[in-house]
This record gives structure tokens, sequence and C-alpha cells, in this order.
């Protein structure tokens, strides 16, 4: 059991309640007021509230038009403004498309000139060249400076100044290409930006107020960075389409300037040429006339040579013959100084031996000088005979030079119109 001693001692420890005071009592006339002022109160806040309903109806309706009028207005700039940009890029596109024609033609102009120029480099003036190489390696009195030597030597200054004229119209060309692609670098890069800005307007102008994925902006950055006027991208966009006109107006001019140069220096190469050619050909027949005439002389001294030989030696046989009859008279008067006493007379006999010893005397002494001249006569003609045979081979080595190795090699000097 429980002890209750310890309890009632708890109670009569604990501090007495507080009772609350009886509420106020009202008067009926309070009472009366009272509700008297709720419904005019609550009249008061309903034709506020009416006002503020209509109010509100009123201003959602103007906004809502504001806003449907202001987005009408928003997409016809759109479109406008997409107009314009299509514009822009179809002058681009348009005057971009003659640039690359330009440029494509240019090209090949440039491979034309590149062509010709490595044709006059490396063929016409290396076999101008060579043929001056070649004739350094005449021989003798063939080595001269004739009209051939004048018209090669001429005609590798022609061919180096079509070289220089060549080279200055290919830099020419190569700046004009240089520029064009310039052009085109910013025409292409305006491009883009116009495609990149006709996407975003697109875009822009597809969207509606019910779209998905619209948010606003809670940044603190402006949402109209754009620094640039409208005039300023119109001037922007009509300076390329001129600096492209004018590139392409340069361009065209310079083609025919090309193509002048390229047939005047041809004209002028093949001018040259046929000079030249007419040279080779003129000294070649004066050369092969001066080569028969040394051959028929040739074959003349040759026959003199054989004849002055033959006559030589019938000249010794006669004077063989003559010394047998001087012999005869000699070993006769030999004969008859043997004779004894007063048969050792001078008679006729002794006096027509003694004439014929001297007559045999002049005879030999002639016949012998004959022969001394027609020795040194052989010996003459046969010097003669080894000169014409050395300037025959002088012009058998021009000929060879000239007709053979020269011509020959000129003969792969084709100049045309690239």
């Amino acid at each position: 059991m429980y002890n209750s001693k310890p309890k009632n001692k708890m109670l009569n420890n604990r501090a007495p309640a507080l009772v609350p005071p009886p509420p106020l009592k009202f008067t009926l006339h309070q009472w009366h007021l009272n509700n008297h002022h709720r419904y005019r109160c609550s009249e008061a806040q309903q034709e506020l509230a009416d006002r503020l309903l209509n109010e509100s109806q009123r201003v959602c309706e103007l906004s809502s038009e504001t806003v449907r009028n202001n987005k009408e207005e928003t997409d016809h700039k759109l479109k406008e403004k997409i107009e314009d940009i299509e514009f822009h890029k179809e002058e681009l596109l348009h005057i971009r498309k003659d640039v690359l024609l330009e440029v494509d033609a240019l090209s090949m102009y440039k491979e034309r000139i590149m062509d010709a120029l490595s044709s006059v480099r490396k063929n016409a003036l290396v076999i101008c060249e060579k043929c001056l190489i070649f004739r350094e390696h005449r021989l003798g009195i063939d080595l001269v400076h004739d009209d051939i030597e004048k018209e090669l030597l001429k005609e590798c200054e022609v061919i180096k100044n079509v070289e220089n004229l060549l080279v200055r119209t290919l830099e020419q060309t190569q700046e004009q290409i240089r520029r064009l692609k310039a052009t085109l670098y910013y025409m292409d890069h305006e491009l883009g930006d116009k495609e990149n800005n006709l996407c975003i307007d697109k875009h822009n102008l597809s969207l509606k107020e019910t779209s998905l994925n619209l948010s606003i902006y809670h940044g603190t950055s402006r949402l109209d960075p754009s620094t640039i006027e409208l005039n300023e991208w119109e001037i922007q966009t009509n300076n390329n389409i001129i600096s492209a006109s004018k590139e392409v107006n340069s361009a065209r001019p310079l083609r025919c300037y090309i193509d002048t140069i390229i047939k005047q220096a041809i004209d002028d190469l093949n001018e040259q040429k046929n000079a030249t050619d007419d040279a080779f050909r003129s000294r070649i027949a004066e050369t092969k006339e001066a080569k028969i005439k040394l051959e028929l002389q040739h074959s003349e001294v040759m026959r003199q040579a054989a004849e002055m030989k033959q006559n030589i030696t019938r000249i010794e046989k006669s004077i063989v013959e003559k010394e047998s009859f001087l012999a005869l008279a000699h070993t006769r008067l030999g004969n008859r100084c043997q004779r004894p006493g007063l048969e050792l007379t001078r008679d006729l006999v002794e006096t027509n031996l003694v004439k014929e010893v001297h007559d045999l005397h002049d005879v030999v002494s002639k016949l012998q000088g004959t022969m001394f001249e027609a020795q040194a006569s052989l010996r003459y003609l046969l010097k003669t005979q080894i000169q014409i045979e050395e300037d025959i081979n002088v012009k058998t080595n021009t000929l060879k030079i000239d007709e053979v190795d020269c011509m020959t090699l000129r003969q792969s000097m084709d100049y045309h119109v690239y």
C-alpha cells in the first residue's frame, strides 16, 4: 500500500492558480453598431474587389494586346532582318561566285605562264647555249664570228628578255590571285557570320510563348551587348562587295594582258628562231659550196700531182738515157785518146764528139733543172693537197656541228601559245 502523506505534503507546497476575470459585457447598441460597421467594411471591400477585378481584366487585356503587338512587331522585324540578311547573303554569294571563277581562271593562266616560262628557260635557252658551245668546237678558219653566232647571241638575249617579262607577269598574276583569295576569305568569314545570324533569327522567329526550354535571364550582364550600328553592318557588307568587284574587275583585264604578253612573247621568239634558222641554213649552204669547191680542187690537185709524178719519172728516164749517150761519147773520146802519133789529130770526129758531149751536158743539165722544178711543184701540189684535205675536214666538222648537232637540237624548239 502506498503512503498518502508525502503526496498531500506536495499538494500543499504548490502556488495557488490564477482565475481569469469574466469577459466584458457589450450593450445592444454596440452590437448593432458593430454589425453595421462590418456590413459597411464588407461592402467597401466588395466594391474595391470589383474595381480591382475590372482593372485587372482591363490591364490583362491591355497587356495581352501590348505583348501580342510587341511579339508581332518583333516577328515582323525578325522577318525583315532575315530578308535583309538573305539579300546581302545572295549578293555576297553572287560576287563570291565571280571571285571563284576569276581565281580558277587566273590559276589556269598562271599555269600557262609557268609552262611558257619552263619551255623558254629549260628548253629554248639551254638549246641556244648548247649551240654556242657546240660551235666553239669549230676548227681553224671556220671558227669565225659569223651571222649564226650573232643571231644565236641575239636569240639568247630575246629569250632572257621574254623570261624576265614572263616572270614579272607571273608575279603580277600570283599577287592578283592572293588578293582575290584574301577577298574570298573575308567574304567567307562574313557569310559564315550571316549564316549563324540567320540560324539564330530563324530559330527566334520559330519560338512561341508556349515553346519548351524558355527561360528568364537573372544575370547582371546586359542582354543587348550590341555595339555595331545598322549602317555600319550594311557598310561592311557593301565594302566587301565593292572590294570583291574591284578585284574581279582588275583580274579580267589582267587575263587579257596575259594573253597579249604570251602571244607577243611567242611571236618574238618565233621571229628570232626563224632568223637564226635562216642564218644556219645560209651558212650551211655556203659551207657546203665551199666544201664542194675544195673537193673539186682536191681532185684536180691529185690529178696534177699524179701527172707530175709521171713527168718526173719520164724526166728521170730521159736523164738516164742521156747519160748513156754521154757515157758513150766519153768512152769514144777516151778510146780516141789512145791513138798513136800523128793519128791523135783533132779531126771532125773529135770535134763532133766534143760538141756531142757539150750538148749532152746541156741537155742533162736542162733535164735535171726541169726535174728539180717538177719535184718542187710536186711537193707544193702534195702540200696543197694536204691543206685542202685539212680544209675539207674543217668544213666537214663545221657542217656536222651546224647541220647535224645544232639544227637537230633546234628542231625540239617549239614555241606555241600555251
